[in-house]
């Protein structure tokens, strides 16, 4: 049984995992289940509550894998079923996303459902997993790396304590990307600063699907609202918008209660929830989606949001979290002997990571939440422009399995690919005459 203490432990260990959210956890579990000794920092207290709460069709294999099926999910109210996704506006206008069916089939056999969770339940189960298997969490928080040429040596905490290990993993999080910031790697960026804001409200009649509120300006940058029914009875509500229109709000004097109010209540859908309240406060984070260029080193890898955050509209979050530490996990044991990891095995992660991220957030950009393309062919039609090669590319993935050059090259030129048609549907929309369309 492993150790969840707040006093000075042993500072040296088969691995070091830096931040004990999703991808550090699924990371220290790999590591642990093969019988490694693994440490996991965190600070005492949370940057911010858990976020993430509507998976993509590759999520629940990984998370069986680590030990959480999705029947059992399910059966323990941790998740509810999310079969769909539906677009809705004010207008009365809606649109439904729905896997394609003959995915089930030969030669993909893909798993057509997926999951809303949890993620405070979602997180504690996976941190008792994560105990169970022997891993000490240590809170504390890193405040200096160490490094010898290109390899990390060791790092210290806020509490003088050296932490030395052959390996390290950094899954820091968003706001701290410790390893990239220690080796000032160039950084990929997308679209604006924006805000998400999001709360909880008892809601007895769900459905099972994610569902996406939206009433795009004809000459503004998009924000939306989310609902997820994340276990019976509660639905979790979420703002997004760019981060400049809540830093002028914020200058006329109003609250981050009274801004959130006024995104949600302008569909009328939200107003009965309003008046009943909240169970929850609002809680509120900034983020800008972008990606890191080089991801590993001789001894160390970065994963989760560290790594690379893409756009919560994609619902990509949580696999890209247990996807890179899954394969970090892999590149570790393979190369533990050696003492370092190849090259080009550090190349084509890092490489995956990249692409990957930027396929889904440059795509989102260009044609959801920039005005040339959705303008151009509705609302609707862009997100089925959007979700069906976004769909396409986890599917691909998964069954791909990429690891080696070969394969990862293959994987890239199919996201370069749907990048570069993107771009150039982008291009033309901009360049052809604009007239209004209907969102349809």
């Amino acid at each position: 049984m492993g150790q969840l203490t707040d006093s000075k432990a042993p500072t040296s260990c088969d691995v070091t995992v830096i931040g004990a959210g999703l991808a550090g956890k699924a990371a220290a579990l790999h590591l642990a289940k093969a019988g490694l000794n693994v440490i996991c920092l965190e600070p005492k207290e949370s940057v911010r509550q858990p976020v993430g709460e509507s998976l993509d069709w590759s999520a629940p294999e990984l998370l069986r894998v680590l030990g959480l099926p999705m029947d059992d999910l399910l059966a323990r109210k941790i998740a509810t079923w999310k079969r769909h996704v539906t677009l809705k506006m004010r207008n009365g206008f809606g649109a439904h996303y729905d896997p394609t069916p003959w995915l089930a089939g030969p030669p993909f056999h893909i798993e057509l459902r997926t999951l809303h969770v949890d993620r405070e339940r979602l997180d504690q189960e996976l941190m008792n997993l994560v105990l169970a298997q022997g891993v000490s969490i240590i809170h504390d928080k890193v405040v200096r790396v160490d490094v010898s040429g290109k390899r990390v040596s060791s790092i210290y905490t806020a509490s003088g304590t050296q932490f030395s290990s052959p390996w390290f993993i950094d899954a820091s999080g968003f706001a701290a990307c410790l390893l990239a910031r220690q080796f000032g790697l160039r950084a990929f960026q997308y679209g604006p600063a924006k805000v998400a804001m999001w709360t909880y409200f008892p809601m007895p009649q769900s459905v099972e699907g994610t569902t996406i509120y939206v009433d795009p300006m004809p000459s503004q940058y998009l924000d939306w609202i989310w609902e997820i029914p994340i276990n019976s009875g509660v639905v979790s509500v979420g703002y997004i918008t760019p981060g400049a229109s809540v830093k002028a709000q914020r200058e006329q004097g109003l609250s981050v209660e009274k801004i959130f109010q006024a995104g949600v209540t302008r569909y009328p859908h939200f107003e009965e929830l309003m008046r009943a309240g909240a169970s929850a406060p609002i809680s509120v984070t900034s983020f800008r989606c972008r990606a890191f260029s080089r991801l590993a080193g001789p001894n160390w890898f970065i994963a989760g949001e560290a790594a690379a955050m893409v756009d919560p509209m994609t619902s990509n979050g949580v696999t890209a979290a247990l996807r890179h530490a899954d394969e970090a996990s892999r590149l570790i044991l393979k190369h533990r002997k050696r003492g370092k990891v190849s090259r080009i095995a550090g190349f084509c992660y890092s490489s995956r990571i990249l692409q990957m991220a930027k396929f889904f957030n440059s795509g989102i950009e260009k044609i959801i939440y920039e005005t040339p393309v959705r303008n151009r062919i509705g609302v609707g039609t862009a997100g089925r422009v959007y979700t069906s090669p976004a769909w396409s590319m986890n599917v691909v993935y998964a069954r791909l399995k990429p690891n080696g050059i070969v394969s990862t090259w293959v994987l890239n030129l199919l996201l370069g690919f749907f990048r570069a048609s993107a771009w150039i549907l982008h291009s033309l929309c901009k360049v052809l005459p604009q007239a209004a369309e209907a969102a349809s």
